[in-house]
């Protein structure tokens, strides 16, 4: 059993835990679940950086990264920086986040946030909307086409944008269909854990031009976005570039200058 398995099987046990704790009601009747989305998608198409910052404590692969910052400060900070978005990880147990990071970092700013987790129910969707999400991250890897579609379907009826993370052809082969927003090409590959951009670059020609491309992982460098703007990218989503410095914000201020 893989890390992503091993994720994955905690994962049920936990959404199947909540189910039986909080009922669906209760996030329904919550203040933000009524809130009124901001589109992910569309910040990107128009935005010349194309930046997603991320908030992340912690992964498997690198142990701890920053647990000395605040969501709050970490999403003001991004906020200045004029990124398109940010992510916020909400799995505990590997990542170290959870919804209340989500709820702080909605209580902070107004940018896109994007709920970043390891979705296999609706249930999940649910909590992201009273959380204050504006947008989810469906894996491709972790889902049968069967599940992409229903739970794109639900995410869209709640508002929700959604971007498909896939590793590979044969993950974006399966997962192309009308529900989703933006299709996200993780740089890193699951079984190696090594990073190269060079999958985004060869499944870019694939990912039909109704679908915002996003490129994830291992963005490191302004070169690095440059390069990958030549195949039609509109986002880049990074996340320990900027989380493994004392202020992530900061720092994506400093980056984002140079980008433009």
């Amino acid at each position: 059993m893989n890390i992503l398995d091993k994720i994955i099987a905690d994962k049920h046990k936990e959404v199947k835990l909540k189910k039986s704790l909080i009922p669906v009601t209760q996030l329904e009747n919550s203040v933000l679940f009524e809130r009124k989305t901001n589109s992910l998608a569309n910040a990107l198409r128009t935005s010349a950086t194309g930046i997603i910052a991320e908030h992340k404590r912690r992964s498997p692969s690198k142990s701890v990264i920053n647990q000395n910052v605040s969501v709050q400060d970490v999403a003001e900070g991004y906020e200045k920086a004029d990124v398109c978005g940010m992510s916020v990880l909400t799995d505990g147990k590997y990542f170290g986040g959870s919804l209340d990071d989500l709820l702080l970092a909605r209580s902070s700013v107004k940018m896109p946030l994007l709920r970043k987790e390891f979705i296999i129910d609706e249930y999940q969707l649910l909590e992201a909307k009273a959380h204050g999400a504006d947008a989810i991250l469906l894996i491709a890897a972790v889902l049968t086409r069967d599940q992409i579609k229903s739970l794109s379907e639900f995410a869209k009826s709640l508002s929700l944008d959604v971007l498909l993370e896939v590793h590979n052809q044969e993950e974006l082969q399966k997962s192309i269909m009308p529900s989703l927003d933006m299709l996200g090409v993780n740089n890193r590959n699951l079984k190696t854990f090594e990073v190269s951009t060079d999958i985004s670059k060869s499944l870019s020609t694939q990912i039909p031009d109704d679908f915002v491309k996003v490129s994830e992982s291992g963005i490191s460098s302004i070169e690095a976005i440059k390069d990958l703007k030549q195949y039609d990218y509109k986002g880049f989503l990074i996340g320990e570039n900027f989380m493994k410095t004392e202020n992530p914000g900061a720092s994506a201020i400093e980056f984002i200058k140079q980008l433009k």
